[in-house]
């Protein structure tokens, strides 16, 4: 609140690049866009996106010059950088209004709240405090104690205790309502961030929240989940057509290669190809897949989690190992998540040998001794001369949690309980905890690197010829050899 009497909601979005749908929809919920660019850096990738948002959104820009307060500190060459994306500042004629200020020593801040205030005037920027309530959700979250959580930004109308509010699928009767300090309030009006909670459900971030009779909430729920259906079915009958014309189609070019031959030749040449596969159990090709990485994916908000899904929907590798998210959901991690986990884990490719190697045959009469002295002889039965045979069928409840690979757990933001932890660490689930977003992103290139076979790549790094001559019963004779060095 300013010593004028006029209050602004400030709505900070991350800086970092995986965050990008939380800063479009900062754009979208806000009247005025304040673009911080540090004077040190000047304009970076993120600067260029926010701008878009804020031109997509048709929302006017205020630029705040940061650290300003650093000795390297340029800000006229960030107003400068600022042209080459259309963005011209008032001393160079245009319209933004840039600021300098320093977050650290707090110096010039009432000038841009002032400059928010003047610009917010200019526009003429009203809300209407009656009629029904018309808010967005900005993030949703789940507290132990309170049940599903949103905040929202009222955008028209007042909200008060008792109202009745639809938000995509899901509807809620307001118990209370909490201000960015925790503190419970009585009613919010436009322009306010508040807590909602009574929600049936958890509504995804970015929703719109509209204010009904209490008689039509669940009618417009009912009404907007049949037509998600709808839209859900008609979205897999595509994808099923889609895949039977590919099926047909390769069908067909299968076929297109045998015609030439007789019934008895295309069905020899047939069983050829697909003789590995055929002669395979169905649990024997599921253990010959891919390398595959099984992910649980947890956040403290909606926004977080779909942040993560974002940057995995990144991954361009699957052919080379399978990214495959299991689950995502918001809180911290349960008891069900390791289950899962544990449950949607693959086995390795050490178990895989493991089997392949159930009998050996031992021709020497000193190798069968020592098959039988070694550390390998658990489960060695001896059957006949020169024959032995591994039984490990008794043991595979001991090996079975050193031979799987199970499925980890990333959260961001959240916590696990120590009986969570114990529970993990019985079961061989990793837990990956962080609350920085580009830690969480190294550690999951890093798991994934280490699935991925090594790149082998051969450099000439040298080159020669070596001609070596002998004589043999007088006859001399020559060889020309062509050696290479590779690193």
């Amino acid at each position: 609140q300013l010593p004028t009497g006029e209050r602004i909601t400030f709505l900070d979005t991350p800086g970092h690049a995986a965050f990008s749908s939380m800063r479009a929809r900062g754009a979208n919920a806000t009247d005025i866009v304040i673009l911080v660019v540090a004077a040190d850096d000047g304009v970076m990738n993120q600067t260029v996106e926010s701008i878009q948002h804020a031109r997509k959104a048709k929302v006017p820009i205020i630029v705040a010059v940061n650290k300003c307060d650093k000795p390297q500190a340029d800000p006229q060459r960030v107003k400068q950088e600022l042209l080459a994306h259309d963005v011209v500042c008032e001393e160079f004629g245009g319209d933004v209004q840039a600021i300098h200020i320093s977050a650290l020593k707090d110096d010039n801040l009432l000038a841009l709240a002032e400059a928010t205030v003047a610009l917010a005037e200019v526009l003429e920027l009203k809300a209407d405090p009656n009629g029904p309530v018309e808010a967005l959700i900005i993030e949703s979250r789940t507290d132990k104690g309170k049940g599903p959580v949103t905040t929202a930004i009222v955008q028209r109308g007042t909200l008060k205790r008792g109202c009745i509010l639809v938000a995509g699928r899901c509807w809620a009767k307001v118990r209370f309502l909490f201000d960015e300090n925790e503190r419970a309030v009585m009613e919010a009006g436009p322009s306010v961030a508040v807590q909602v909670v009574g929600w049936k459900e958890l509504p995804s971030a970015g929703e719109t929240i509209l204010e009904v009779e209490s008689e039509r909430a669940r009618e417009v729920v009912e009404w907007r989940s049949h037509e998600e259906e709808q839209q859900k079915l008609l979205e897999d009958r595509s994808a099923i057509e889609l895949k039977q014309k590919l099926h047909l189609e390769e069908y067909r070019r299968e076929r297109e290669g045998l015609s030439h031959l007789s019934w008895r030749q295309r069905k020899a040449a047939l069983y050829r190809a697909n003789k590995t596969r055929f002669s395979m159990r169905p649990s024997e090709r599921v253990e010959n897949e891919d390398l595959s990485l099984p992910l649980i994916v947890k956040g403290d908000v909606d926004g977080s989690v779909e942040t993560l899904l974002n940057i995995l929907d990144g991954y361009d590798s699957q052919e080379q190992c399978h990214l495959e998210v299991v689950h995502f959901g918001i809180g911290e991690i349960s008891e069900n998540d390791v289950n899962m986990a544990e449950m949607f884990g693959g086995r390795s490719s050490r178990w895989r040998s493991l089997r392949v190697l159930m009998e050996v045959d031992v021709f020497e009469p000193e190798l069968g001794s020592m098959f039988e002295n070694s550390v390998c002889s658990v489960g060695l039965q001896h059957q006949e001369a020169g024959r032995f045979r591994f039984d490990l069928s008794q043991y595979q409840n001991w090996r079975l949690s050193d031979w799987r690979c199970h499925g980890s757990i990333y959260g961001f933001n959240v916590t696990a309980s120590r009986s969570i932890q114990q529970l993990a660490a019985k079961k061989g689930v990793p837990l990956r905890l962080h609350s920085i977003i580009y830690k969480l992103i190294d550690q999951l290139k890093d798991e994934l690197s280490s699935k991925l076979p090594p790149h082998v790549s051969q450099n000439t790094v040298g080159e020669f010829w070596s001609i070596h001559c002998q004589s043999d019963l007088n006859q001399p004779t020559g060889s020309v050899y062509q050696n290479r060095s590779y690193q």
